[in-house]
């Protein structure tokens, strides 16, 4: 344990922003509803995220119960198609989008650069008002209409506007949460051009400030994309004017180009963040500077830019030129470059590192590997002759949990072991945050993993029952399911633990020898951050100091 040097001393040296509140004078829960700090803002996020991510748990531990058996189980055909479709309106809209944007870019993009709050923080507070109400939308929609809609989080068509269920409310939901995530990224982009503070130039800006920055981009450009398309599904429904019928000269083809052109870098929306994290964690660990930083960087806006280019390889068996096809994958597998050099630096600066075995990095390690996994099956489908052995079969559901909920699911339980602490001013436990997390990854392993070999098998997705020969596959995927719910549990029991009173253990401002600058602010952090003009280094992760106060440490013990 390190104390940083401008940390400004102990907690309870200056009030944090739990005790003063942005604008003063707001008392109660008038203090939270209307504030304009992005730290509380954050925390908004943070609750209204772990509801969305447990009801959305329970919704697939449900969908994997019902595929353990041969036959109905817990739920007939209709719901099943309902309980999918939910699950991944939630995990995509709810949880995998926003969360590491909207908690840990909230709370620590303005600290890593010196600023006392994002540029526009009433917009900041408006954003969280509208995924609180799209996320009501998609609830009301349950209980109204015929029923939450059936057609999965793609709303493909035609399906999406023949049938009866609830479509028109879950595509508005869907629509208002897309606008609050445009605005978070157009607050993000201001932010980090207008508030940096002046001494910090472009290459000591720390990696996940710029992991958001090429995401922000991502949003504000692709967002208005989906939004657009949205919209067209609900006039279809309402006026049935044919956009997407060929009988009357539309093409279902075109929804396909339309909602992938955004769908695809919403991958990258989801993953570049995640990516950030890992970028903070391993080389405080490794008390290393971190292998490439600059390689890291551009490799980071090669995605954002590449990534939006590869949107047709989702539709290699629509009916496309064959042209069309290969320039696709071609791209497909450019885009994987940038995927490695991250992977090559981050397994790079843990060569001959002093490695810190802690919670945070244990999290990161297994999202080195299940990322990896998911980016390498990923070339299978991204070729185009053995994504059509695999198309649409259970080969796609794992390649797609690998990369996102192994990959930003894991990187978002890591960013939340290693900027707990900070948050809020407190130490967890260890040994349970250990458990969790080696409890999770073995059961995400055996719930995905029979996956590849059913798909490969050739047993369908989103299918409510199946043959005989994929009944050992889908047994084994429940019973990893139910232990990948359990460690995650534990892992969120034990974090919450913290915070009461009985186990509170006070944490240091810096608790892990961090070298960006929210590790100079004191834990939790006053309203405005900074007691002091923030000292920038010439490089955000020189960790010289760090090494040489702990050195003088062990000689004075």
């Amino acid at each position: 344990m390190t104390t940083h040097p401008e940390s400004g001393g102990t907690p309870a040296a200056v009030p944090s922003f739990f005790e003063a509140s942005s604008p003063p004078g707001q008392t109660g829960i008038k203090a939270w509803l209307l504030t304009h700090d992005h730290k509380r803002l954050a925390l908004m996020y943070l609750w209204a995220v772990f509801f969305w991510l447990v009801l959305a748990l329970l919704l697939g531990l449900a969908l994997r119960v019902e595929l353990m058996f041969i036959g109905e189980t817990i739920m007939p055909a209709e719901i099943y198609n309902t309980v999918f479709t939910l699950h991944g309106v939630i995990m995509i809209f709810l949880f995998v989008i926003p969360a590491i944007p909207a908690i840990f870019g909230n709370f620590f993009l303005p600290i890593q650069i010196g600023a006392d709050d994002v540029f526009f923080p009433r917009l900041n507070l408006f954003s969280w008002y509208l995924y609180m109400i799209g996320g009501a939308f998609a609830i009301v929609s349950l209980f109204t209409g015929d029923g939450f809609a059936d057609t999965g989080w793609t709303f493909y068509v035609p399906f999406s506007v023949t049938t009866e269920t609830n479509v028109s409310l879950t595509v508005t939901a869907a629509f208002i949460l897309g606008m609050s995530s445009l605005l978070t990224g157009l607050n993000f982009v201001t932010t980090v051009h207008r508030m940096r503070v002046k001494n910090m130039g472009w290459m000591q800006v720390p990696l996940f400030t710029w992991s958001l920055y090429a995401t922000a981009w991502v949003q504000i450009l692709a967002t208005p994309v989906v939004s657009i398309t949205l919209v067209l599904v609900v006039l279809e429904r309402f006026l049935n004017i044919g956009l997407f019928d060929p009988d009357r000269g539309g093409d279902p083809l075109l929804y396909q180009h339309l909602f992938w052109m955004y769908s695809h870098p919403a991958v990258y929306i989801m993953i570049l963040p995640g990516m950030g994290v890992i970028s903070e964690i391993i080389p405080v660990f490794s008390r290393k500077a971190i292998f490439g930083y600059k390689g890291i960087v551009v490799s980071s806006l090669a995605i954002a830019i590449a990534g939006s280019l590869v949107w047709a390889h989702h539709m290699y068996t629509s009916g496309m030129s064959d042209v069309s096809v290969f320039v696709f994958s071609l791209l497909t597998f450019i885009v994987a470059i940038p995927s490695a050099i991250k992977v090559f630096s981050w397994v790079s600066t843990m060569y001959k590192g002093s490695i810190l075995m802690t919670p945070p990095l244990l999290l990161a390690l297994i999202f080195i590997y299940l990322f990896s996994v998911g980016g390498l099956t990923g070339l299978v489908l991204g070729a185009a002759g053995t994504d059509i052995h695999v198309h649409d079969t259970q080969f796609v559901v794992a390649h797609f949990h690998f990369t996102m909920f192994g990959g930003t699911g894991f990187a978002f339980f890591a960013a939340l072991h290693f900027w707990w602490p900070k948050m809020f001013g407190v130490m967890y436990h260890f040994g349970r945050a250990y458990l969790g997390a080696s409890l999770a990854a073995i059961g995400f392993i055996f719930h995905y993993v029979p996956m590849f070999i059913l798909g490969m098998q050739g047993m369908p997705r989103r299918y409510y029952d199946y043959l005989p020969q994929f009944e050992t596959g889908n047994f084994l995927a429940g019973f990893g399911g139910f232990l990948l719910v359990f460690g995650i549990m534990l892992m969120f029991v034990n974090l919450w633990m913290s915070l009461i009173d009985r186990w509170r253990q006070p944490a240091e401002a810096d608790p892990w020898g961090g070298t960006t600058l929210e590790w100079a602010v004191p834990s939790p952090p006053p309203v405005h951050n900074f007691l002091q003009e923030p000292r920038v280094l010439d490089y955000p992760y020189d960790f010289s100091e760090v090494l040489a106060r702990a050195a003088a440490k062990d000689k004075k013990d």
